[in-house]
């Protein structure tokens, strides 16, 4: 059964609801930070997001967004707390990084910033690890390579009663 777009039109007055957003390697994560959020409506598609909302002063709260890369929209959540809708949206092409939540690098709305509490550059996590890995190997050659005799280990105390 297929999901159809659910054409959420976008309201006369309306303005957009602060997002912060952070990649993952599976997933896109994003937060719509509005303050008690009502009668929340999400429209997700391969392609494109969209929120509509009231906020806690009635006003409308509208945002579009055309992603970057591909996502599964079948396969998101959508969580709805007291000062925010966290969403969280698998890509299509997992362990590809997205510098950037929208397609169009030239549009930079100001109700968008990336989430840096929550931003790990896991893009490069295996060449640091392979880094820290191959300092381990040098510091146990190192160790292995010190001829002498081995240390004395009459100076620990005897626990046993």
């Amino acid at each position: 059964m297929a999901m159809l777009p659910k054409n959420l039109p976008r309201p006369e007055e309306c303005q957009g609801a602060q997002t912060l957003w952070y990649d993952k390697k599976k997933y896109v994560a994003i937060n719509f930070m509005v303050q008690n959020p009502k009668d929340v409506e999400v429209d997700i598609q391969d392609t494109y997001i969209v929120l509509s909302c009231k906020d806690v002063d009635d006003n409308n709260m509208y945002n579009h967004i055309y992603f970057y890369d591909k996502v599964m929209k079948f396969d998101s959540q959508v969580k709805i707390y007291d000062r925010s809708i966290h969403i969280l949206i698998r890509k299509v092409k997992e362990n590809v990084a997205w510098p950037r939540l929208q397609k169009d690098a030239n549009l930079k709305p100001n109700w968008m910033a990336v989430d840096f509490e929550n931003w790990r550059d896991w893009a490069n996590e295996e060449d640091e690890g392979m880094a820290e890995y191959e300092q381990y190997v040098e510091m146990i050659q190192d160790i292995g390579s010190k001829k002498g005799a081995p240390p004395a280990m009459d100076d620990l105390d005897d626990l046993s009663d």
